[in-house]
């Protein structure tokens, strides 16, 4: 029982923001539905490849008004998977007006298969999965977020 005990110590100091692994800095972003309802959530940043490649992969959970913004430097058309993913999620493939143009829901953890965006989007959101069918988010909907790339 020590000894177990000692391990899940050592375990619990190395995922310590002391040992480098801080806490992701969240980012407000809000989506405005066209029902007029104006929804808030908390997004980490994923801005550059590594951080892109890594996404979410090996959560075991994530906040009810959490995310992961995925940031592009130019809109292009992009596939997710999610392999070493194991929580589900929905996605939100957004344009650069901040219009979401596609949502895939429910994406299955551990899952090999693509999921493509529906034409050139400069942003990715993924949230829980659920969360677009609970809130009624839907396709035309707008993302604002001081993160996102500017133009449109």
């Amino acid at each position: 029982m020590r000894r177990f005990l000692a391990c899940l110590l050592g375990f619990l100091l190395a995922l310590s923001p002391a040992a480098g692994h801080a806490a992701p800095d969240l980012t407000p972003l809000t989506i405005q539905t066209a029902a007029g309802q104006s929804l808030a959530f908390r997004v980490e940043l994923a801005r550059t490849e590594a951080e892109r490649e890594l996404g979410l992969m090996y959560r075991q959970k994530l906040a009810p008004d959490a995310g992961m913004l995925f940031l592009y430097p130019t809109d292009r058309p992009v596939a997710f998977w999610m392999k070493n993913t194991l929580i589900p999620l929905d996605m939100l493939f957004i344009k650069r007006d901040g219009t979401i143009l596609s949502i895939a829901e429910r994406a299955v953890p551990l899952s090999e298969a693509t999921i493509p965006s529906a034409g050139p989007v400069a942003a990715v959101l993924e949230l829980n999965g659920g969360t677009v069918s609970h809130l009624g988010i839907k396709p035309g909907d707008r993302v604002e977020c001081e993160a996102l790339p500017p133009g449109g």
